[in-house]
């Protein structure tokens, strides 16, 4: 696959930086479209603590003081919002899509990301899952019985090696790749799950829960 240019233009316009706060208010699926400055970097990608950072915190106050942005505070943190006026000069004549100049999302971004570690490590995952199958299944035969810890320590990595398993299977087979008109959230929900009644839909759902979270796949410290 391809790797995306991710670096924008240098520095960044005001148009593009209208289109990062409107798209990043979109992805975050908030019940506000007002943005934190981080948010608002990730999407222009552009490090926190850079130049070109400076610059564009510089570049919001003065479209806020053109009355094209609208600053605000949400839990002690500054925001920032289109107004209407921002969204005028954003469409503008309707010849840019400033929204494409952009540089590839942070949501489409973790999706690519995701997919290309779940193709490098889903064999390595069922290799470890195979072992621990076979572990079991010597416990099974053992005599005399192992301790009842035994058990108990096969059981979670039994469970361990079945997440990643099914984690990384999500993310390369199962995961839509994200489009920017829309927020990318994994809703646990399946179309099968409609055959299914009341508590097993909720108990699946559970269960689905950071099936996306690639952080989760490392190995748990020894000891």
């Amino acid at each position: 696959m391809p790797q995306p240019d991710t670096t924008p233009p240098d520095p960044a316009s005001d148009e593009l930086l209208l289109a990062a706060v409107e798209r990043a208010a979109r992805h975050r699926a908030r019940d506000t479209p007002a943005v934190p400055m981080w948010a608002l970097l990730e999407h222009l990608a552009i490090p926190r603590s850079s130049v070109a950072a400076r610059q564009a915190r510089a570049k919001l106050e003065a479209l806020e003081a053109s009355g094209d942005l609208q600053r605000s505070r949400r839990r002690g943190v500054a925001t920032w919002e289109l107004t209407d006026a921002g969204l005028r000069r954003l469409r503008g004549d309707g010849s840019v899509d400033w929204g494409a100049q952009l540089p590839e999302s942070p949501q489409h971004r973790a999706w690519r990301n995701a997919r290309a570690l779940a193709a490098q490590e889903v064999e390595r995952f069922r290799a470890q899952l195979r072992a621990s199958l076979e572990d079991a299944a010597s416990t099974l035969d053992a005599q005399p019985p192992p301790h009842s810890d035994a058990w108990l320590e096969l059981g979670e990595e039994l469970q361990r090696a079945c997440r990643r398993v099914a984690s990384a299977s999500h993310c390369l087979h199962e995961w839509a790749e994200p489009i920017d008109a829309r927020a990318d959230l994994d809703s646990h929900v399946e179309a099968s799950d409609a055959t299914l009644d009341q508590g097993e839909r909720a108990r699946r759902r559970t269960r689905r829960a950071g099936r996306r979270n690639i952080g989760l796949w490392a190995q748990p410290p020894a000891g």
